[in-house]
Parts: structure tokens; sequence; C-alpha cells
């Protein structure tokens, strides 16, 4: 029996999709459930690395400039310096969990905000980007030397695409980890409370520490996914706003914006309702130029929510507090004002 937030999030996503289906029915065609199967494996991947920072409590804004900076050097590795595919996938994965554990240790070593760390790796990333290719889009040109590579990340297997399929194996593997593992506990524990968590004796920064580096690694998974998908990455709009999509995958998905909430099904679910919603959106022909206030849209409606949620959950605490009080402990003995 799928949990309250996800059954909920589930039937949302029907019912949406019927509305979708009904506007137009090429909407369940065979090649726009493909193409959307594509794009929810290509978000989803990175969306959860994002819920991982949210669930302990923090957030990483820099996901779309590390894409940038990471495919730029992707394609100058195999295009222009001649370095083997595997080499230069090992280069990507390695420079994502460098870029999440360099976030992580000013996050916990420093002391610095998550919001202040990433914005500064969001601009740090994009700018080393656009030097390192003079500002300019770089390709992998003819003779791609990485086609065992390519297939991998944008083919297909019995007609579902890769993306997909590796989006559930992250899914699965992260979801026992997150729920099954003392790891997870630990991320629910100091997303709730950081300094109850430390007092309880867990190693916070190691925990917090391992949510960075996770989703560093997630980040450079996406980005070889991502650079197949376009073919070509231009440093200054590569991957932008990505982290948006990210945040608002992770928070319609059940992640809360305070910490210690959150579940890996809720962000991949989370994840194909914004697609379905991009759809929505087309078919109701609102310019493409106004899906970043969509996604705005998203993320408020989803932190409103939240909160109301938030609400009720205490005022349901304080009643069963007060329900659970004994009979006349409310009034101290000695002074309920009768006389001795």
């Amino acid at each position: 029996m799928l949990p309250r937030k996800e059954l909920g999030l589930l039937l949302l996503l029907v019912v949406i999709s019927a509305i979708t289906e009904v506007l137009n029915p090429l909407f369940l065609s065979g090649v726009n459930l493909l193409d959307m199967a594509n794009l929810i494996g290509l978000f989803g991947i990175f969306s959860i690395g994002e819920g991982l920072t949210i669930i302990t409590g923090g957030i990483d804004l820099s996901v779309g400039s590390m894409f940038s900076l990471l495919g730029v050097i992707f394609i100058d590795l195999i295009a222009n310096r001649n370095v083997g595919w595997p080499l230069a996938l090992l280069a990507v994965l390695a420079g994502g969990l460098l870029l999440g554990a360099i976030q992580g240790l000013l996050i916990t070593r420093a002391r610095m905000q998550p919001f202040i760390v990433t914005l500064c790796g969001l601009l740090i990333y994009r700018g080393a980007a656009r030097y390192y290719t003079d500002d300019s889009t770089m390709g992998f040109g003819y003779g791609n030397a990485a086609d065992t590579l390519s297939w991998l990340a944008s083919g297909r297997s019995l007609g579902i695409p890769h993306s997909f399929i590796f989006l559930i194996v992250v899914a699965l593997v992260l979801g026992v980890v997150l729920h099954k593992s003392v790891f997870g506990r630990y991320l629910f524990a100091v997303g709730k409370n950081e300094e109850a968590a430390r007092y309880s004796g867990i190693s916070t920064n190691v925990v917090i520490a391992g949510a960075y580096i996770l989703s560093g690694l997630l980040a450079g998974i996406s980005t070889i996914f991502l650079v197949f998908y376009t073919n070509s990455v231009s440093p200054s709009t590569f991957g932008n706003f990505y982290e948006l999509y990210a945040i608002a995958a992770a928070v319609l998905g059940g992640c809360s914006l305070r910490g210690g909430e959150g579940s890996i099904l809720g962000i991949v679910l989370g994840t194909a309702l914004l697609q379905v919603l991009q759809n929505l959106v087309n078919i109701l022909g609102i310019p493409s130029s106004l899906n970043f206030a969509v996604m705005g849209t998203v993320i408020l409606l989803g932190v409103l929510a939240d909160r109301q949620l938030q609400k009720r959950r205490e005022v349901a605490i304080a009643l069963a507090a007060q329900r659970a009080r004994p009979i006349g402990s409310a009034v101290p003995a000695g002074r309920s004002g009768n006389p001795a």
C-alpha cells in the first residue's frame, strides 16, 4: 500500500493525464509516451539528488551549472583531446563527486549556508564553463568516437529509453538506501533536527556531506545523458534553470523544504507530473516562454500545501497530547482558588 502522499500524487497524475488525453487524444500515443519517458528519465535522475539535499534541510542551486561545466569538459576530452570515452566518462563522474564534496565540506566544515554555497557554485561553474570554451558552443562534430556510450545514453532497449531504465535503477537503489538503511534514517533525522541528531551520536557532518556528494554524482551521470540528448553544449544556456525543475519535482513529490520529509517514489512521481503538466501547457496553447512561470507556480503551491499539512499535523499532535493528559492535571494542586 502506498503512503498517503504518494497515493495522492499518483491519483493527481492520473487525473491530469486523463484531462490531457481528453484535450488531445495523441497524449497517450506510443510516440508521445516514449518521449515523455525519456524526459522523465533525463530530469528524474538529478531530481533525486536534489531531493536528498532537501531532505537534509539544505538545497542545491548549482545543478544546472554543473551540467554546463562537466558537459563542456566531457565533449572537449572526446572531440578535441582524443580521450577514450570510458576515461572521459570517469572524469565527468569524478568531477561531479568532487564538486559535490567541495560543497558538502563548505557547508559542514566552514558552517556556511547551503543556499549561499550552492548559489556561489551556480555562478562559478557557469562562469568557468564559459571561460573554458571562450563562450562558444561545443559539439562532437563528425565521426563521434563514443558511439557505444551514445547508444547507452540515448538509445532504447525493447523500445524503452535507456534514460528511463536508468532512472528506475537509480530510484530502486536509492530507495533502499533512503528508506531501508541506517544512512537513510540519519538523513531524515538530520533534516528534522540537526542539533538533536548530533547529540544522539549521529555524525551529522558526514551525513550532510554524503547527501551533496550523492547529488554531485547524480549530476555527473545526468550530464552524460543530457549531452547525448542535445549533442552539443552551449555553456551560457546548457542546463539553465534545471535546478528549479529539480526543486519543483522534489517539492511536488513530498519533500519538505524544512527538511526531514520526502521519498524517492514521490520525487519520481513529481518529475512525471511536471512532464504531464508541460504537455498540458503545450496543448492549451500557453507560450513556452511561460514554462518557468508554471514551474514557479508549482513550487509555490507545493510549499503552501506543505505548510497547511504541517499546521494540521501540529494541531493534531496538540489535540492528542491534550486528550492524553490525566484529568485534573491541568490545575496544579493548591492553586485551585479554593481556601485551604
